[in-house]
This record gives structure tokens, C-alpha cells and sequence, in this order.
């Protein structure tokens, strides 16, 4: 059951906040003294409806967020602030309706909306704005897929901008680089979609010709653990980068009870770059598995199973817990652990090292501390290669998932629980900073375009040939290997 009022021990922002997604303020015009005024700023002395505890937000009503988000000439809000409520705020509002008010705030308190406005006033905030807008463009480009977005973006920046050379020439650069960032994402999602048509064709073509196909595996492309190793490192790297803050959020969006508009907050859904990760890690799990049971001979099977395991544990050395895991998976699956007279010929004991590692007893303790320790390299990291953290994204996904099943979004007052935004948006800040971490190894494209559209069998043709390898052992296997003979022989 939901507590209406939790109290989730939170110290914000002061444990966290160098690790934000930062951008820097706009040159000459925002100094660290009034960057963070407000950092403790009391109930007393902030707008009407914000409730402090020990000098930390902990609730308020949206009108008093957002007012709490808009700058002033004397005022910037936090950087913790801005990335938590911007990550939030789209449960209760929509972020195009969010940017309207925002913006009317701002020209309204400083009365930018008056024709014959100081330009001394303008210059003071225009600034401040333009950093706000910064942060928001550069955290969360893909809001701005939304073209009310980009039209009211535009709307307002030719206002502040108009008459003055510097700040059009900064806001000229603020939408540039935001163009940027939309152009790369269409063009990944335009590869992961030939990426994904390459695979589908070549599994059409495995069930065509099923023999020759076998005559490529993973062992005849490369041998070496640790480069394979490295060049998963390189896909989950990649695709880590893509997956937008607001996506963890928009993954169990529901319709706020307070919101009078009946539709659904589907229209938020602007990237499912975080379901294409997922896509990935079950794909890993199935090539690992299809790997183990295409081979005919069991001394080969044995030898690509030998041959996973140090790559897992490679993963594992580098800081690649994704992979780590689907591998793992992969080898756990019931078509490869039936496989007794396989396993008899695979020395295990590393195996039986990493699933200790990857063990999900007391909530994946042993998991846990080794991404502590990780991630606590990372931090005190001199290369790039020590500052992979690569998270069991699933894992992640699901931590999330209960930290917001398990804290309600509105308190019984009405005001939103920003206690509970303060710890999603800790959460997700880990995660933005592993995601920015530039891959340290080589490229081999020869070994990426394998691992990436490589055929793999369905779970239907992974027990075929599981089944074909090692003879049913009992009836009920027996049954199942001539239902699936049966059924794959008539799509023949």
C-alpha cells in the first residue's frame, strides 16, 4: 500500500549535486554567488506553497514548483531543482504547457511583455532565461521533438533576443546545438532500424539454409575473449548514451487524478531508446544461448561455452554489468542448462564465480557492492577505461519502479512529494553520468556487426536444437521434441 506522507531519509541536494547534468552559465552574466541563492532558501522567504524540512524542499503545490523554477534578476534556481523538477514535472504537466508558463512568468514578472519594456531589464534577465533554457535543451533535447515546443522555444527567444546582438547570437547557438542533438537521435533510430531489417534478414536466411549458415559462429569471427568483451562494451556504451532522463519516467507515466484533461499523457512518449536498450540485452541473452546450441559437436559447444565465460568475465573486469548479465542469461536459459553431457566437458568454477557475483539473493547484494565499487572507481578515475560503469539495466529499471510504486506522487494535501523527485532524480543523475563515459576501446566493425545482427533462434528452435544435440531425457521432453518437429518441419 502507498504511504500518502513517506520520509525517505533524503539529504538533497548537497550529497549529490556535482554530479548533475550542469551546464555553464551564460559568460560574464551569472556569477556562483547568485547561481545558488536559494539552496536553503525558507518557506518564509520563497513563493507561497513550498514546504522546507530541515532546509530541504520536500512538497508544494505545481503552481509554487514552477514559479520556484522561473528566474528573476536577483534569482537562478538550483541546478538539483531545475534537473528534478524537469524530470518530474511531465507526471503532472505536459512539458509544451510547462515551457508556455514558464516563459510567461518570466516576461510577466519582469513585464518583458510590455512593447516599451527596459531594454536594462531585459539584459538583466535575459541571461538567466537563456541559461534556464540551456539546461532544459541540453538534458532534455527530446522534449523538443514536440513542434509546440520548438515553436513556443523560438517565440520566446526572439523576444529577449530582439535588438541585441549578443544574446541572439547565444540563442542562435542554444537552438543549433539542440538541432544537433535531435539530427544525431533520428539518425541512430535510422540505424537501429537497418540494424534490426539486416538481422531479420539474415535469420530468414539461416531458416532457409540452416546448414550453411551453421558454418559462421561467433568463434570464426573472433576468438579472443577480451576483444569481444570490449566490443560489447562499445554497443552498450552507445546505446546507453541515447536513453533520454525522462524516459525512466515516462516508462510507468500515469494520468495525474488532479489533471482535468481526460486524455492520456501518451503524446509525452517522445524516444523509446530505453525499450531498444532492453531489446539489446535480450538479444545478447539469446545469441549467447543460440551460440551454445547451433554446434553440432559437444566438444564445440563445450568450448563456445568456456569461451562466454570469459567474456562475462571480462565484462565483468571492465565495469560491463549489462552484458555481464545477459550472458549469464543466456547460459542459464532451459535449451543451454539441459545440456548435462556439455557442461560435463566446461570447467564451471569461473562460471560459478560470476553467477555469485550476479547473485539476486538479498536483492542482488553481491551485484550491488560490486557496482559500489565500480562506480567508486569511476569517481577517482585517471583513464577513461576505469570510468565504465555499465549498470544490470533491468535491475536499475526495476529499482526505479518501485521507488515509484512505493511513494505516492501527491501528498493527501494535494501538493506534489517532492521528497520522493529529489531521490528519483539522485537515481537517474548516477545514471547520467555513467552514460556520458566516452568507450576507451578500438572499434572492430567486423565483430560489432556480428554480435549486432548475427541471426539468433527463437525459444521454439533453441529447444529443437537443444533437443537434437542431447536426446529427450523423459516424456514430457519427448513430447515437446516431436511437437516442435512437427510444427517447424510444416513451415518448411
Amino acid at each position: 500500500m502507498r504511504r500518502s506522507q513517506p520520509h525517505l531519509g533524503l539529504r538533497p541536494p548537497t550529497e549529490w549535486r556535482d554530479n548533475m547534468p550542469q551546464t555553464p552559465p551564460f559568460t560574464g552574466q551569472l556569477n556562483s554567488s547568485s547561481y545558488n541563492k536559494n539552496l536553503y532558501q525558507t518557506k518564509e522567504e520563497g513563493y507561497p506553497g513550498l514546504y522546507y524540512h530541515d532546509n530541504n524542499l520536500v512538497s508544494g503545490s505545481l503552481e509554487a514548483l514552477i514559479h520556484h523554477l522561473v528566474p528573476t534578476v536577483d534569482y537562478y534556481p538550483d541546478r538539483t531543482y531545475i534537473f528534478t523538477f524537469l524530470l518530474s514535472s511531465r507526471l503532472f504537466i505536459h512539458p509544451y504547457e510547462l515551457m508556455s508558463k514558464v516563459c510567461h512568468l518570466c516576461m510577466e514578472q519582469q513585464r518583458l511583455s510590455d512593447p516599451q519594456a527596459d531594454k536594462t531589464r531585459v539584459r538583466k534577465i535575459a541571461p538567466k532565461i537563456l541559461q534556464l533554457l540551456t539546461e532544459w535543451t541540453e538534458t532534455f533535447p527530446y522534449d523538443f521533438r514536440d513542434e509546440r515546443m520548438m515553436r513556443s522555444l523560438k517565440e520566446r527567444t526572439h523576444r529577449l533576443a530582439s535588438g541585441d546582438e549578443v544574446y541572439r547570437k547565444a540563442f542562435g547557438q542554444m537552438s543549433q546545438g539542440l538541432i544537433r542533438r535531435l539530427t544525431v537521435l533520428s539518425q541512430y533510430e535510422e540505424a537501429l532500424v537497418k540494424i534490426n531489417a539486416t538481422a531479420a534478414e539474415r535469420l530468414t536466411a539461416l531458416k532457409a539454409k540452416p546448414q550453411a549458415a551453421i558454418q559462421r559462429d561467433m568463434l570464426s569471427i573472433c576468438n579472443d575473449p577480451f576483444t569481444v568483451a570490449q566490443q560489447l562494451t562499445h554497443i552498450e556504451l552507445e546505446r546507453l548514451s541515447y536513453i533520454g532522463p525522462e524516459e525512466f519516467v515516462q516508462a510507468f507515466i500515469q494520468k495525474d487524478p488532479l489533471d482535468n484533461d481526460k486524455r492520456c499523457f501518451s503524446d509525452h512518449k517522445k524516444a523509446s531508446n530505453l525499450e531498444a536498450y532492453v531489446e539489446w540485452f535480450n538479444r545478447l541473452s539469446y545469441l549467447v544461448a543460440t551460440e551454445i546450441c547451433m554446434s553440432v559437436k559437444k566438444k564445440h559447444r563445450a568450448r563456445v561455452i568456456e569461451f562466454f565465460i570469459d567474456v562475462a568475465r571480462e565484462c565483468f573486469n571492465i565495469g560491463n554489468f549489462n552484458s555481464l548479465m545477459a550472458i549469464i542469461s543466456g547460459m542459464n536459459m532451459s535449451p543451454v542448462s539441459r545440456l548435462k553431457k556439455t557442461w560435463s566437458k566446461v570447467k564451471t568454477a569461473k562460471f560459478d564465480i560470476l553467477e555469485h557475483q550476479m547473485d539476486p539473493s538479498s536483492n542482488f547484494y553481491n551485484y550491488r557492492t560490486a557496482l559500489r565499487g565500480a562506480t567508486q572507481r569511476s569517481i577517482t578515475a585517471n583513464s577513461s577505461r576505469e570510468k565504465i560503469v555499465i549498470p544490470f539495466f533491468s535491475l536499475l529499471i526495476k529499482d526505479i519502479y518501485f521507488l515509484n510504486e512505493g511513494c505516492a506522487n501527491r501528498l493527501q494535501n494535494g501538493h506534489i512529494n517532492f521528497e520522493k523527485f529529489w531521490e528519483l532524480a539522485k537515481q537517474v543523475s548516477e545514471f547520467m553520468t555513467w552514460k556520458k563515459v566516452e568507450c576507451p576501446f578500438e572499434k572492430d566493425r567486423k565483430i560489432l556487426q556480428y554480435l549486432l545482427t548475427a541471426p539468433v533462434f527463437t525459444e521454439d528452435a533453441l529447444y529443437l536444437a537443444s533437443y537434437e544435440s542431447e536426446g529427450p531425457e523423459n516424456h514430457m521432453e519427448k513430447d515437446r521434441w516431436k511437437s516442435l518437429r512437427s510444427t517447424l518441419l510444416s513451415r518448411v
